[in-house]
């Protein structure tokens, strides 16, 4: 399942590089960055929107609370639960791709509206799931944690202590997926950073999919 997990990590490092160049400064996965983003808005900060701070940490909510209802339904099954919520965010992906191809650029802001939307939806779905498999180290969005973890754990001197390897590469996979999606969005066209999420999101549906036998390890959670 661990592969699986840094595919999405590099997902969210896709999207959020589209929305916050994009859309107007506003994060659709990282939430804390985007309650800070809220806070400069409210103080007058150039550049920022309280409408489009509030409405993707309210999206984010609803993808959330539709994550947790996937869990409770497929749960019992983590190849499951993992392969449909991942389809579910891959709908959100495809919505917001025709989105952007048939809209006008730049983007109005009565125009990201939608995309902010869409897309916090999805995310919300990507961490709700990731809670609910609790995968160590691999929480594919806020990494404060997962460096931190990764620094206690290089320092420990315990004889028996956890790898902080897992750590290191999803720190690096977001940070991957975010330079990934900045240089497609600056250089190329504004959608493939959405295309190129939609891409590893349906790999992602399809390696779950085929990973979940009735006797595979990662069956219960």
């Amino acid at each position: 399942m661990a592969p699986l997990l840094v595919g999405l990590t590099v997902v969210s490092g896709l999207v959020d590089a589209f929305s916050y160049l994009e859309l107007g400064h506003v994060f659709v996965a990282n939430m804390t960055g985007n309650v800070v983003v809220l806070a400069f808005a409210l103080a007058g900060a150039k550049g920022f929107s309280i409408g489009a701070s509030l409405s993707a940490l309210a999206a984010f909510w609803v993808g959330a609370f539709l994550g947790g209802r996937l869990g409770e339904r497929f749960g019992s099954h983590r190849g499951e639960l993992l392969s449909v919520a991942v389809f579910v965010q891959s709908a959100c992906f495809l919505a917001a791709v025709i989105v952007n191809l048939v809209s006008h650029h730049p983007l109005p802001a009565s125009g990201r509206y939608p995309l902010v939307a869409v897309l916090a939806v999805a995310m919300g779905i990507q961490n709700a799931t990731v809670r609910r498999l609790a995968v160590p180290g691999l929480t594919t969005t806020v990494l404060t944690l997962t460096i931190t973890g990764a620094a206690v754990d290089t320092a420990s001197m315990a004889d028996e202590k956890p790898s902080p390897v897992r750590s290191y590469i999803s720190v690096l996979a977001l940070f991957l997926g975010a330079l990934a999606g900045a240089l497609l969005e600056l250089r190329v066209n504004t959608s493939i950073p959405l295309i190129a999420a939609l891409a590893v999101a349906i790999a992602v549906v399809v390696a779950a999919r085929r990973a979940s036998k009735p006797d595979s390890p990662w069956r219960t959670v």
